[in-house]
């Protein structure tokens, strides 16, 4: 995957983010046996996935277009033998 820029954008960071951050809250409140704080932490788990779906939709995130032709053109990579350019 490092050949590609799977995930290598500002909708799949900044969702990320946000739902590791839910996580740690909601670990935190599942140490302190707090269910409201733990669910709160869900919560934002989900708005990091809901946030990330918006700034995709806004253009912040890779199209699908661009990762079809990403993932042809390292199958074609992948295929021709070495130093032999199709």
């Amino acid at each position: 995957m490092a050949g590609s820029s799977h995930g290598h954008t500002p909708a799949a960071w900044t969702g990320v983010t946000i739902a590791f951050i839910g996580f740690c809250v909601s670990g935190v409140f599942m140490v302190m046996a707090e269910p409201v704080g733990f669910w709160a932490g869900m919560v934002v788990v989900v708005l990091g996935g809901v946030v990330g779906l918006i700034m995709r939709a806004m253009g912040l995130g890779q199209s699908k277009e661009d990762a079809h032709a990403e993932a042809r053109a390292a199958a074609a990579a992948a295929s021709s033998p070495a130093g032999v350019k199709s």
